[in-house]
């Protein structure tokens, strides 16, 4: 037991990010920590943060949420992967799936038996997204959660959310009070200071004083603590990752919600579409030394399923990170901690996987150095994981415009040209450093925009060429089984989870589940998307 344990915590910020954390350190600290989280409601939220992955399951398992309440309450929808549209060519169109392709035959990964095949008998091997089941649900607007039989087509489902970020942070909001964070109103006036150079406390624009041990900057762009007070500095990634505006506007939904987030390339940047059970999500993100702001919203307006609901929230942005997460007594989440567009809906996983990693190297007041330098170490291999992941869909284009020949022929990160070096010739793809997009991720922009690999892995010769020509049809005729069998998304929303079918009361929370200790919530994450 620690001689110097953490005795206050404060939370400078709310939001998603914000009442995450709060959620997740109601439900893992001891009783002994008091926790506050401080936020002012004159402050909005950028409110582009609406489509999530796979893992945000296992957070809402570990705070012990029951999933139809939680759709009901954020009004929100499934999501089996994203749509991607005129990214390699205009006209051009796949999709990015939650789950593997294919089914295990040997050693290798499917789709190296698929490339050969293909290679050997056209013919017969079919298209690579006809081998997923989650791609072909999609197309058919079916869903339903996985079997628990691995033996069955469907337990080769995943799936994540589209919700509202408002709804789903309020609810975290009632779940973390009713466990005891108390909420602060107020906007911070100033950030008070050890005469080591830690953070001491916040002093509000009232003029009420909030001292603590512990610091999670929870403050968006700005960064109060790790950035305005203790200058951690920022690593920008624009020359990578050009894109430095956004437009966020709602409208109206248009027919059946899809169990599937879109993206859509434009001259200039690309527009997201994400279905609620409520209203649709868009949004158009673009490079301002490409396109003017008044050019972006005209494209935005003229792409949109019905009528628009709000006035437009306009944000501008630097795509990058901080040179440290976690710096002295403060730790950075969500927008505090950086920012990359949300081409793959990874904003939320990553206020997801540093609350994690924060769980397994909680401090005392000692503040041990060897844990802080992990923490940042492994928080920026994911950050430069996931911006190359970003990058490829970028690079990989045929598209005539300036943006997009710049993107084509720009020098890239050394960690993806050994990765597409690595898939040029053989198709191998391996995973590297726990990163969060797996194989079939990879594989799936790598097909979906042209990138051809030269040949297969010479060890699926070991397989007889029969054999493959059988096997691999089944598998693909045993997919499309499966995804006719499964409900329309409607359906199985309507039959289990619709908004407004809550036996809960408006704008109340069960109380959260018992507390557990610290270790028993670590690694709710999974950190591999797919395999």
């Amino acid at each position: 037991m620690t001689e110097r344990p953490i005795r206050k915590l404060l939370i400078v910020g709310g939001g998603t990010a914000g009442w995450m954390a709060a959620a997740a350190f109601a439900r893992s600290l001891p009783p002994t920590i008091q926790t506050r989280l401080v936020e002012s409601e004159a402050i909005g939220t950028v409110g582009v943060g609406e489509a999530t992955i796979p893992p945000i399951l296992h957070f809402n398992q570990m705070l012990g949420l029951d999933e139809d309440d939680f759709v009901r309450r954020t009004r929100a929808t499934f999501k089996l992967g994203i749509q991607f549209r005129n990214w390699s060519t205009q006209g051009s169109e796949y999709f990015h799936p939650f789950g593997r392709y294919g089914a295990d035959i040997e050693t290798l990964p499917f789709h190296q038996y698929w490339l050969r095949l293909r290679h050997d008998s056209p013919e017969l091997s079919g298209a690579l997204a006809e081998y997923s089941l989650p791609t072909i649900a999609a197309a058919m607007g079916k869903f339903c959660r996985p079997s628990p039989d691995p033996k069955n087509t469907l337990s080769n489902l995943a799936y994540a959310y589209h919700f509202d970020a408002g709804l789903y942070a309020k609810l975290l909001r009632d779940y973390a009070e009713a466990a005891g964070v108390v909420r602060s109103e107020g906007r911070v006036a100033e950030v008070l200071m050890h005469a080591n150079g830690f953070v001491s406390g916040v002093r509000l624009e009232s003029g009420e004083v909030h001292e603590a041990d512990f610091f999670i900057d929870c403050s968006g762009f700005r960064g109060l603590l790790i950035e305005g007070a203790l200058k951690s500095g920022y690593d920008e990634w624009t020359h990578w990752l050009p894109c430095d505006r956004a437009i966020a506007l709602p409208c109206a939904s248009a027919g059946e919600p899809t169990p599937y987030t879109r993206s859509t390339a434009h001259a200039a940047g690309w527009q997201w579409r994400i279905p609620l059970q409520h209203r649709t999500g868009n949004g158009h993100v673009y490079s301002s030394a490409f396109m003017s702001d008044d050019e972006a919203e005209t494209i935005l307006r003229a792409n949109l399923d019905g009528e628009v609901l709000a006035e437009p929230n306009k944000l501008r942005f630097v795509t990058g990170k901080r040179r440290k997460f976690w710096n002295r007594n403060v730790v950075a989440l969500g927008l505090a901690s950086g920012f990359m567009e949300p081409l793959e809906s990874t904003s939320i996983h990553l206020i997801q996987t540093g609350i994690s990693k924060l769980l397994n190297l909680f401090p005392d007041r000692d503040f041990n150095q060897a844990d802080i330098d992990y923490y940042n170490r492994s928080t920026a291999i994911e950050y430069e994981r996931i911006r190359d992941f970003l990058i490829l869909h970028y690079h990989a284009n045929q598209r005539p415009e300036p943006l997009w020949a710049q993107c084509r022929t720009m020098a890239l990160p050394d960690t993806l040209r050994e990765k597409l070096a690595l898939w040029r010739n053989h198709a191998r793809l391996f995973r590297i450093d726990d990163e969060l997009f797996g194989e079939s991720s990879w594989l799936a922009v790598l097909d979906g925009q042209g990138i051809p690999p030269r040949g297969y892995d010479p060890l699926a010769d070991a397989v007889p060429l029969e054999k493959l020509r059988t096997l691999l049809p089944r598998i693909r005729a045993a997919i499309g089984r499966g995804a006719q069998a499964m409900p329309r998304h409607s359906e199985f929303i309507a039959d289990n989870c619709a908004y407004g079918a809550s036996t809960v009361p408006p704008g109340g929370q069960a109380a959260p589940p018992p507390k557990i200790e610290s270790a028993s919530a670590r690694g709710f994450v999974t950190t591999t998307l797919s395999r």
